[in-house]
């Protein structure tokens, strides 16, 4: 990923998200609202208001609209200050008509609620605090100044003080909750949204170079008898095929032979082929193959395999998805990662399930975060020494998150447990004492030759694209 992913991907505040055009339509459901209840207020219930002011301020919003119509694109996307500016006009704007029409005696005032909590699902942790201590010191202010409502004989309508302050401690806390509800929900769906698209980025990344993979070995696997023909038929060419008869034979076969490679790789095309046999592998090739990677970064590995209780001894061949072998990669890197010294790769198969197990020799996981492994941009604050041993590490997560998204979405389920307390004093070598991911398959979700699911014995098929 680049550095602007990076930065997208890390929960950072992000400018220009939302349209122009959408706060201007907002605005004109707003102004199209309040032209009614004045109207309605006047003409109906004969409400003496102050209607040259009440109209003054529906028409400053009026004109802002306007010109932002006619100054500004259609798709402009405002930035983070713009935002700030629209919403805390819209505050202001309705604070001001409320004031023209009873303050807190005006049941309207809950209208005070929009403003925050736009503020709280679009913008920055700053705005939003701005906007709700604004919101909340205009609520206060209205409680003790307003321009009272009077009936068409010159009555005051107006609540007991009791309601007046209900209403202000209503409000007020429903600021604060709103605020905090909407921004609490909001973060958490970016922060789930930019994580889906990491995983759907690196599943891509993965399958790209499985693709690739099953190119090479399928030309490789077609051209290698015919190309090793060509040369050896070339190495005893003449000049004279004419008049040495015995040559004839293999000039033929040259030609043959190079007939068929312009066969074979048109068949392959751009796209290669869908190696049938490159769709599956044992279960442990396909463990190696995600440990790879990590082989020499200075931590020991240790494979160990065999059948579970009433089982047969024979291995099973398995499903070679990119979703299983990127999975399992992250989850080994998380494991290379923390262990002191030793990593163990466990893998076990039964009749109905088939199990990988990675253990490490380090401090396992915290107890606190043992029920929220797997949510995207989780951050632990590290000790000094943490960040001694580990400078560069700088995890959010999210690594685990794309792991346990990806195997879940090929059926597995995932555990994750500590071997023994973390925070244990003793020996650490060649001890499973640290973090254990248990990722177990039914069976019939990932077998290769039984179920379902199993790969059909053919001719390559070429890949569709």
């Amino acid at each position: 990923m680049t550095d602007l992913d990076m930065g997208l991907l890390s929960g950072q505040p992000r400018s220009n998200w939302i349209r122009l055009r959408t706060l201007i339509l907002l605005r004109w459901f707003a102004i199209a609202g309040q032209l009614t209840a004045i109207t309605v207020a006047q003409h109906l219930y004969h409400l003496q208001l102050e209607v040259g002011l009440c109209y003054m301020g529906v028409g400053i919003s009026i004109i802002a609209n306007l010109v932002a119509i006619f100054v500004f694109p259609q798709n402009k996307r405002l930035t983070e200050t713009e935002n700030f500016l629209m919403v805390l006009f819209d505050l202001l704007q309705l604070a001001f008509l409320l004031y023209l029409a009873g303050g807190l005696n005006n049941p309207f005032a809950l209208l005070l609620l929009g403003p925050v909590t736009v503020s709280a699902s679009v913008m920055g942790l700053r705005a939003t605090v701005l906007i709700g201590s604004t919101a909340i010191i205009l609520v206060t202010l209205m409680a003790q100044f307003y321009i009272p409502l009077r009936t068409e004989q010159g009555f005051v309508l107006r609540v007991a003080d009791v309601f007046i302050f209900g209403n202000w401690a209503a409000i007020v806390i429903a600021i604060v909750f709103m605020g905090a509800y909407s921004r609490r929900i909001s973060s958490e769906m970016r922060s789930m949204n930019d994580a889906l698209v990491a995983t759907q980025m690196a599943l891509s990344r993965e399958q790209k170079l499985t693709d690739l993979g099953g190119v090479v070995a399928a030309a490789a696997h077609e051209l290698g008898t015919p190309l090793a023909t060509i040369k050896l038929a070339s190495g005893e060419l003449v000049e004279e095929l004419g008049n040495r008869p015995d040559l004839r034979e293999d000039a033929e076969l040259i030609r043959q032979q190079a007939d068929r490679c312009r066969d074979i790789l048109r068949d392959m095309g751009r796209a290669g082929k869908d190696d049938l046999h490159l769709r599956q592998a044992p279960l442990r090739t396909l463990v190696n193959e995600a440990a790879e990677p990590h082989m020499h970064r200075g931590k020991q590995l240790h494979f160990e395999e065999g059948p579970g209780p009433d089982s047969s001894a024979q291995q099973p061949s398995v499903l070679r998805k990119p979703e299983i072998i990127h999975g399992l990669r992250n989850l080994i890197q998380n494991a290379v990662d923390f262990a002191r010294a030793n990593v163990w790769i466990e893998t076990s198969w039964t009749n109905d399930a088939i199990s990988v197990r990675i253990l490490d020799d380090g401090r396992g996981y915290p107890p606190h975060m043992l029920g929220r492994i797997g949510d995207p941009f989780m951050r632990q604050r590290r000790s000094e020494s943490e960040r001694r041993k580990r400078p560069e590490y700088e995890g959010m997560g999210l690594g685990l998150f794309i792991a346990k998204t990806l195997l879940e979405r090929s059926g597995a389920e995932l555990s994750f447990a500590n071997g023994t307390d973390p925070y244990q004093t003793g020996p650490h070598s060649k001890q499973k004492r640290g973090a254990i991911v248990e990722v177990v398959w039914p069976r019939g979700k990932i077998d290769a030759q039984l179920g379902e699911n199993a790969v059909p014995i053919g001719v390559n098929k070429p890949i569709e694209i």
